[in-house]
C-alpha cells in the first residue's frame, strides 16, 4: 500500500544564502533537518512519499521557499511541498504573481495559512481567536488558489473553525485543508464547542481535515487513547474520504519517533483497513492528483 505522510518538514543548515533564527528550531532541535535526514527517516518507517511544509524559519519573503523547492528537486519521485507567502501586499496582482510563483513547480500543492498565529515575519505568538483570515485583502489569494485549482492549507485553532467555515462557503471552489485537526488541547475536548464546529465545517465539500501531529497534542504516549474521540468525530463527520495522516515530523523530536507518529493508526479499533487506506493515500490522491 502507497504510504503518504501529508505534513512534514526539512531545513538546510544556517548560511548566510538561507539564514534563519535558531529560536524558532523544533524544541531540542539544533541545526539541520535535511531533505536527505527526511529520505532516511522515510525509510525506516516505510514512508514512499511526504509532503515537505515550507517551516517559518525562512519567512514569508520570495526565497521562503527556496530549501523546499531544492528538497523536491533532489527527490522528485517522493517529495511534495506547500509554501508560504506574504499574503498582505499593496498590489492584489503582485499577491496573483506571487502564489503562482509559490506553486509554480508541479509539486507544490498550494500555500499556508499559520490562522493561530499571529500574522508577523517570524511569528510564534499563538492567538487562537485571530480573524485575520477572514480580511477582504486577502480574496486576491482566495480567487487565485481558485483559478489554479490549487490548496489552501489553514493551520486554525477550534475556535477559529467556524471562520474556516465562513472561508469555505464564501470560496467552494477553492480546495481547503485543515492542519492539524485545528491542534487539540486543554481547551478544547472532542464534545464540546467550538472543536464541535467541524461538524458544521464537514457539510463543505471543498474542505479536508489532516490528521496529524498527535503526538503534540496528546497528553499520553503513543497511541495517544486521549485523541481517539477526536479522530472518531472526524470519520463520523468527514468520512475517511476527506480525512489525510501526517507526522508533523520533525517538530515532533521532543514527544515521539517519525514511526511513533503515524503507527499510532494500527491501534485504533475503529479504523477499518479502507479507512486506514485513505488516510495513508487515497484522500491524498483525490485532493491533491485528481
Amino acid at each position: 500500500m502507497r504510504f503518504v505522510d501529508t505534513h512534514t518538514h526539512a531545513w538546510g543548515p544556517d548560511t548566510s544564502e538561507l539564514p534563519w533564527p535558531v529560536e524558532l528550531l523544533p524544541p531540542g532541535w539544533e541545526g539541520a533537518y535535511t531533505g536527505h535526514d527526511l529520505m532516511v527517516d522515510m525509510d525506516e518507517a516505510g514512508v514512499d512519499e511526504s509532503v515537505i511544509v515550507t517551516t517559518p524559519l525562512y519567512g514569508r519573503g520570495v526565497r521562503a521557499n527556496e530549501y523546499t523547492m531544492r528538497a523536491i528537486e533532489a527527490y522528485p519521485d517522493r517529495l511534495w511541498g506547500v509554501g508560504l507567502m506574504d499574503l498582505f501586499r499593496d498590489d492584489p496582482e503582485t499577491v496573483r504573481a506571487d502564489l503562482r510563483r509559490v506553486i509554480g513547480h508541479e509539486r507544490m500543492l498550494g500555500v499556508r495559512m499559520h490562522a493561530c498565529l499571529e500574522y508577523e515575519e517570524h511569528s510564534s505568538d499563538l492567538d487562537r481567536t485571530a480573524d485575520w483570515i477572514l480580511d477582504d485583502a486577502l480574496e486576491p489569494v482566495w480567487t487565485e488558489a481558485a483559478a489554479l485549482d490549487t490548496s489552501v492549507f489553514v493551520f486554525p485553532k477550534a475556535e477559529q473553525l467556524s471562520m474556516i467555515e465562513t472561508l469555505a462557503g464564501r470560496y467552494p471552489d477553492v480546495s481547503i485543508v485543515v492542519d492539524h485537526m485545528a491542534f487539540p488541547d486543554e481547551k478544547t475536548e472532542p464534545d464540546a464547542s467550538s472543536w464541535t464546529d467541524f461538524q458544521g465545517l464537514a457539510d463543505h465539500e471543498n474542505v479536508a481535515v489532516k490528521v496529524s501531529s498527535l503526538p503534540r497534542s496528546s497528553e499520553t504516549s503513543w497511541p495517544y487513547k486521549d485523541l481517539w474521540d477526536y479522530v472518531r468525530h472526524l470519520l463520523d463527520w468527514f468520512g475517511p474520504e476527506r480525512l489525510m495522516l501526517g507526522s508533523d515530523y520533525p517538530w515532533m523530536d521532543n514527544w515521539a519517533t517519525y514511526e511513533e507518529c503515524l503507527s499510532w493508526t494500527e491501534e485504533v479499533p475503529f479504523l477499518s483497513a479502507r479507512d486506514v487506506s485513505y488516510l495513508a493515500h487515497r484522500t491524498f490522491e483525490e485532493v491533491h492528483e485528481s
